[in-house]
């Protein structure tokens, strides 16, 4: 059945119809969309623009490693800690002392270079691994012995690497002279258990992380201290009030945009206005 010419016509203004009132509907959602958009969306602005670090929502490690984008930030920072920690006390162990054997036959002369090149690894190569994998600042300084990034620090880490090393030395002697019954030579690290970079580096670490924690409960201990002294002098100052605030409050110049005096001090005020007015009063009768 073939359609008459009007009842094309009929459809093809319907179909325009039918597209324009699309138009326009879609065009009102959108204008409606954008009018409401920023009005969705102000607490979440409001919350951005008020964030401090007191009420920022505490955030778990579970929900932050999925926004972590390699594999490897999804480890442990304590094992990744590790892991570089011995990683380059093995590395100095394999350069420069099995590295350096040939041209330093003196065991002492061993010592000094290999505890200089680990103050040295420490200071420029550890420490800013540390730094540059922290999430947030000072967050990796429970890692380090010296988290201060200074010019001296390279002359104390020195020192602490020969305090380290030394131990180290000391406990490969230890284990020799159980093996051997006490039998060494001396100034020896040992004929039976030999220095390599596995043992080497997990000595090291060992001794490293025994001073480190020391360090850090001590520091951990301060801190909690200054707290409590901090937190008794504020109730005390709270309790008795501050005789600081009340000479700073005395030599304060007036505001007249200041907020409205206390209840009790605008009472006594009135007080004193409605007794004057009312000496006055009496003058004139």
């Amino acid at each position: 059945m073939v359609a008459s010419p009007l009842a094309n016509r009929r459809n093809i203004l319907y179909n325009k119809d039918m597209s324009k009132k699309s138009k326009q509907k879609q065009k009102f959602i959108y204008e409606k969309d954008l009018d409401n958009y920023y009005e969705l969306h102000n607490d979440a602005v409001d919350r951005l623009v008020d964030a401090d670090e007191d009420n920022v929502p505490e955030v778990g490690e579970a929900e932050l490693k999925q926004y972590k984008s390699s594999k490897l930030s999804k480890i442990p920072m304590w094992i990744r800690a590790l892991f570089i920690k011995f990683w380059f006390n093995g590395a100095v162990c394999f350069f420069f002392l099995w590295g350096l054997s040939l041209f330093l036959q003196n065991v002492w002369d061993q010592i000094l270079v290999v505890g200089f090149a680990m103050g040295v690894v420490t200071d420029l190569l550890v420490n800013n691994v540390f730094r540059f994998l922290a999430d947030e600042p000072n967050a990796n300084n429970k890692w380090m012995m010296i988290p201060q990034k200074r010019f001296w620090t390279i002359f104390v880490n020195i020192i602490y690497a020969y305090a380290v090393l030394s131990l180290v030395v000391l406990t490969y002697q230890g284990i020799n002279l159980l093996i051997t019954g006490g039998t060494l030579d001396e100034y020896n690290f040992g004929n039976f258990l030999g220095v390599e970079p596995f043992l080497f580096g997990l000595f090291y670490l060992l001794f490293d992380m025994l001073f480190i924690g020391i360090k850090d409960g001590i520091v951990e201990a301060v801190r909690k201290v200054k707290e409590a002294r901090t937190l008794k002098k504020q109730q005390t100052a709270a309790a008795e009030g501050s005789p600081d605030d009340a000479a700073a409050e005395a030599q304060m110049p007036f505001d007249e945009t200041a907020e409205p005096a206390p209840p009790q001090t605008v009472t006594i005020v009135q007080q004193v206005v409605h007794t004057s007015s009312k000496k006055k009063h009496k003058k004139k009768k």
